[in-house]
């Protein structure tokens, strides 16, 4: 069995590298591979996805592909290219909770938090280095806000 991992930009996978290289020598049709990922990650399109490629000694081929980074569903969704500043006090941008929670439940399978609202508070975490707020809020204020059950009905 032979496994091929690659991050692709979404619906842009081509027969050159990193893939009809890794593809080439295991005797898989490389245009089909290359046409079926990026039929899977169009959705992504922009943004780099990991995704696994397993073609077993049969030659059959099966295609996993992950989550794009939070940080880059985060910038997607603010429609930011750049998630930083020139300073420690100024914000590149402000997300919802609500984006938040689409977040954390598009990456849920790939995060070690136990349930949805650790999910939330995880992607929120990467809000606060990326220097976002959240509902208008610096991004650690709302962190204490849900440990209080301030946005219980948001987030549940």
């Amino acid at each position: 069995m032979n496994v091929i991992e690659v991050l692709i930009e979404g619906g842009k996978a081509s027969p050159g590298p990193p893939l009809g290289p890794a593809l080439g020598p295991l005797g898989v049709n490389i245009k089909e591979v290359v046409g079926s990922v990026n039929a899977l990650t169009r959705d992504y399109a922009g943004m780099e996805v990991p995704v696994k490629i397993t073609i077993d000694a049969a030659g059959k081929v099966d295609i996993t592909v992950g989550v794009p980074p939070t940080s880059a569903l985060i910038k997607r969704e603010l429609g930011i290219e750049k998630a930083k500043t020139d300073t420690a006090t100024d914000y590149v941008g402000d997300i919802s909770l609500k984006q938040i929670r689409e977040i954390a439940q598009k990456k849920r399978n790939e995060m070690l938090a136990t349930s949805l609202k650790s999910a939330i508070k995880e992607v929120i975490g990467t809000c606060v280095s990326m220097r976002i707020k959240v509902e208008g809020k610096d991004a650690k204020e709302i962190q204490r806000d849900i440990e209080e059950g301030m946005y219980n009905e948001v987030i549940t």
